[in-house]
């Protein structure tokens, strides 16, 4: 019988798709609110597209951790994948920046909270390696029952 992986998460997608897909959804999103404010039933802010471009960077960084686990070559995975947050991160900022026409240093916070998610995603993408490691050094591990001492 074989045995197949049911789960989601149990596969390491390729961190450029996931880049792209998650860009992709933070357009949708980003034409959507540029819609429903047009039509003028809801009242959208105008940094809005830097609300999305930060959110769908969070998105990415976690998935993209999790997926991390699962990857067969953790170092090469992890050079796509900063590679990938890097070009996410910089798409991201020119799409907010198209949609809103605000800079980055004029959006307010946006700027800090672009270094906390570039920080908080190589804290993530550590956490998972080094739980990784752990759990393949555990399964490495010979484990036996304890010897039992003689009492004197």
């Amino acid at each position: 019988m074989t045995n197949t992986k049911s789960s989601f998460f149990d596969r390491a997608y390729n961190p450029v798709l996931q880049a792209a897909i998650i860009f992709v959804a933070g357009i949708v999103t980003t034409l959507g609110a540029k819609l429903v404010h047009w039509t003028g039933l809801i009242e959208v802010g105008e940094r809005f597209p830097w609300l999305t471009a930060a959110s769908y960077m969070l998105f990415f960084a976690l998935f993209n951790s999790v997926f991390s686990l699962s990857s067969p070559n953790l170092n090469k995975y992890w050079g796509r994948s900063m590679f990938s947050f890097g070009g996410l991160a910089v798409a991201s900022g020119l799409m907010a920046y198209l949609f809103s026409s605000i800079p980055i240093r004029e959006a307010g916070s946006y700027s800090w909270i672009y270094v906390v998610l570039t920080f908080g995603y190589l804290v993530f993408l550590s956490i998972m390696g080094f739980m990784k490691r752990i759990v393949e050094f555990a399964e490495r591990e010979e484990w036996s029952r304890p010897k039992k001492r003689r009492n004197k």
